[in-house]
């Protein structure tokens, strides 16, 4: 491997339409010019896109590619995760991002599963080891925990309790990324910590989307991004240099690889793993 090559992965979401399906089937093609380890599909709230997500984790694994559905256990039973596990199985499906999720509602039950880590100690007593478990990490703590000690903490038992690897939110401070690796090695956490990285095509979603999930842009960023306006090739033309700096930091420091949340569109990870020579 060359010196400089880097493990990657990416992120996409079902499709919701027949259309859009179609259209991430097409970006899916143009990014495995970049021969991604594998390809994760997220669930939605409650696990609401569930049978898409399942859908395209099929069409993925057909298409040659190693393919990790997104598995939450928000208000799920012992009963329900049995079967929809014994279901990936059956499929072949070897990897799952194991997540505790969000309910659909703020009423929605707790169901049998308190935490992710729950949720990986009993697929694990479930599989043993038929699958390769990833888990969230927050290098700059989750939105709703109660501490960066009790996140962490939290992190440490999901590691504990049978991951194999974690993928982190995304960020673009990278010491906030190496400190919490640190924490976590000395907590005694030795599985791969992989950066989550989040290219930059459009200030308003992200902002909206950084405020939802307690990721933080810095000042500086978003005081150029603001300042663009309704400029998008500038914010975009901005945004690789951003994120390719992000990324040759995080390199240099030893990241074990890079997860891309695609935001199913192609040319801006394309892009941004071109400049980085990966």
């Amino acid at each position: 491997m060359h010196e400089t090559q880097l493990p990657i992965s990416l992120e996409f979401f079902p499709g919701k339409t027949a259309e859009g399906a179609e259209k991430i089937r097409t970006v899916r093609q143009a990014l495995y010019a970049l021969k991604p380890e594998f390809c994760s599909v997220t669930y939605g709230a409650g696990g609401s896109t569930q049978e898409g997500t399942f859908g395209a984790i099929a069409e993925i694994m057909a298409e040659g590619v190693e393919a990790a559905p997104h598995f939450s256990c928000v208000g799920a039973t012992k009963a329900s995760v049995r079967e929809q596990i014994a279901m990936l199985q059956a499929k072949g499906v070897r990897r799952i991002v194991a997540l505790r999720g969000d309910a659909p509602s703020p009423y929605g039950t707790e169901g049998e599963f308190r935490h992710a880590s729950d949720l990986v100690e009993f697929i694990r007593d479930e599989t043993g080891d038929h699958f390769f478990l990833e888990v969230a990490a927050y290098p700059e703590t989750h939105p709703r925990a109660r501490s960066p000690e009790h996140d962490l903490h939290a992190f440490a038992m999901k590691v504990k309790s049978g991951a194999n690897s974690a993928i982190t939110q995304y960020f673009y401070n990278p010491d906030a990324y190496f400190r919490f690796v640190d924490d976590a090695r000395h907590m005694g956490v030795n599985v791969p910590i992989v950066p989550g990285i989040m290219p930059i095509t459009n200030a308003s979603q992200l902002m909206r989307f950084s405020d939802m999930c307690g990721a933080e842009i810095p000042r500086w960023i978003k005081l150029r991004l603001l300042a663009y306006r309704d400029d998008i090739a500038s914010i975009r033309a901005f945004g690789l240099d951003v994120v390719t700096g992000l990324c040759e930091k995080l390199r240099a420091g030893g990241a074990p690889a890079l997860h891309f949340y695609t935001m199913n569109q192609s040319a801006p990870t394309l892009e941004i793993c071109r400049r980085l020579a990966l």
